[in-house]
């Protein structure tokens, strides 16, 4: 009979796969939604761990093409661009009968880090851009005798925060007036939102065989508000009286909807072959606009904003197929290759990712086992320019390019279950 190993331990160490590209929710998957203890076979299961990702994602050739705000092109032509970050997790699942079992977690499914810094050539379009989500989510499944094997119904919901900030030179000061002025200016925005979820899985134990779908809904920020500080711009230079001032804004977005798909089976005594189809509606994230809250009566369109996040993003697919091995009665280990598609279609620097992960699962006891794993990958080569979406003309302001750079990931979890 095949072993039966757990995908939480094997295929989620491929999570530092996806790369943050821009400033808002979209392109930002930090390993998305996962309900995978909710299969877990003890009553109870507490399971705890942190993925701490590392990319090296450098621009060049970057070019300041919108030097009304100030030229720019005596700076530097390349930068660093990516920052490390941690992704946690925390979840707790519960048998309430022998057919219902439901799961509570906290994660991390978006968010991103870039910072270029003020002294390259597209400080114009962005010095530094961090966003963080918080996702707290409740899931249930219900399982019945079908066949062979059990089938089940999956259902829950999410309650979802998001916070982000961005700085970048709105106008180059030169001579007395840089010694006031400095001409950053920063946004500094924040919302939440609920989601449900949805979904089917069918099991065969004997074999070692589940695959399930499940759908996760859309996040709508309908309630984003925040301020675009311009305190350090010289007044006359920003139109509208906004120059030398915090102005309160407010907006909507969209966090994506998913689709995923895995499955896993034995193949072999101890032997474990698991894959995964994963679509992220990337493409509702375009152009976000945010206005002034004074003017909160008014549609909040590009006609009455004050300034926009520019994300022009296509959907994502990530696909990830891997072998699982129990060595022996304490120690089983994975394999895994994972394709991501870049979301940035000419704007931006989210490519392809190609990445390969490797983990150690030690069972310590017959309750507690431990995971260690990693991830190397490729984040493939591209450029980024003006696109024209809707008549409307992006990324004027700044063109660069970015080789072939790695990522890595180091993952570390616990798991209880009794």
């Amino acid at each position: 009979m095949a072993f039966s190993l757990a995908l939480r331990g094997a295929a989620a160490l491929v999570i530092g796969s996806s790369f943050a590209s821009a400033a808002f929710a979209g392109g930002l998957d930090r390993g998305g939604y996962d309900i995978d203890l909710l299969f877990d076979k003890g009553r109870y299961a507490f399971e705890s761990g942190v993925t701490y990702v590392m990319p090296d994602r450098k621009v060049k050739n970057a070019r300041d093409t919108y030097p009304n705000d100030g030229n720019l092109n005596n700076r530097s032509h390349s930068a660093d661009a990516s920052s490390n970050y941690a992704v946690p997790y925390i979840a707790f699942k519960v048998g309430i009968t022998d057919d219902l079992d439901c799961m509570a977690d906290y994660s991390q499914p978006f968010g991103g880090h870039l910072n270029e810094g003020q002294n390259w050539a597209g400080a114009n379009n962005e010095i530094e851009t961090k966003v963080r989500t918080n996702n707290y989510s409740a899931t249930c499944s219900y399982k019945f005798d079908m066949g062979p094997g059990q089938f089940r119904v999956i259902g829950g919901g999410f309650y979802q925060e998001v916070s982000g900030y961005k700085s970048r030179l709105v106008y180059e000061t030169v001579g007395p007036v840089a010694a006031i002025y400095n001409g950053v200016g920063s946004l500094d925005v924040d919302g939440h939102g609920w989601g449900w979820r949805a979904g089917l899985a069918y099991e065969i134990p004997e074999y070692a065989f589940r695959t399930s779908l499940v759908y996760n809904s859309r996040v709508k920020y309908d309630n984003l508000k925040g301020t675009v500080d311009l305190t350090e711009v010289p007044p006359p230079v920003v139109p509208g009286g906004f120059g030398g001032k915090v102005t309160s804004v407010f907006g909507s977005a969209d966090a994506p909807d998913s689709l995923e798909w895995k499955v896993q089976t034995g193949i072999a005594p101890d032997w474990l072959a698991f894959g995964s189809v994963k679509w992220t509606n990337w493409s509702i994230l375009q152009s976000i606009s945010l206005c002034p809250t004074a003017n909160s009566s008014i549609a909040c369109n590009k006609r009455t904003q004050l300034t926009s996040l520019d994300l022009l993003y296509q959907d994502g697919w990530t696909i990830t197929g891997g072998i699982g091995h129990k060595f022996n009665d304490k120690w089983s280990g994975a394999v895994s290759l994972t394709w991501d598609r870049g979301t940035s279609e000419g704007y931006g620097m989210n490519s392809d990712t190609w990445t390969l992960g490797a983990g150690l699962a030690y069972k310590a006891t017959d309750h507690v086992q431990f995971n260690f794993g990693g991830a190397l990958g490729l984040m493939t080569s591209g450029k980024s320019g003006p696109v024209t979406r809707g008549g409307v003309v992006y990324g004027n302001d700044v063109s660069y390019s970015f080789g072939n750079d790695l990522v890595a990931a180091l993952q570390t979890s616990m798991k209880v279950s009794f």
